[in-house]
């Protein structure tokens, strides 16, 4: 399975409006990419606070969505990129850190 990761970086002086983000963005988002083959599913998450608690979360947000392979999210994505990559400007002034991740593990609770 691969995960496809998003991340947002929590810099001094930048906007990210996290209820449009929430409520307008990711069902988009949603909407384009899960109906496609392979797709598992997809989080969303606010960064809270760092390894010391109380000190700033190095992300803002997070996002990781779940495909069976590369290929599958490269079919989903690629025919609704440019509506996607468009809107971004609408809730961010970030550019995004993207990273391609194979899951090696993956353990939830009551799974066996």
């Amino acid at each position: 399975m691969i995960k496809i990761s998003i991340l947002y970086p929590n810099r001094e002086g930048s906007r990210f409006d996290m209820e449009y983000y929430l409520n307008v963005h990711m069902p988009l988002s949603i909407e384009c990419l899960s109906p496609a083959a392979g797709f598992v599913g997809v989080t969303v998450e606010q960064g809270v606070s760092g390894a010391e608690p109380g000190s700033s979360p190095a992300y803002i947000a997070m996002c990781d969505y779940l495909f069976d392979s590369l290929d599958d999210f490269m079919a989903a994505f690629l025919p609704h990129a440019e509506r996607l990559q468009g809107d971004i400007p609408r809730y961010t002034d970030l550019t995004p850190v993207i990273q391609v991740n194979e899951i090696k593990i993956q353990r939830w609770v009551g799974s066996d």
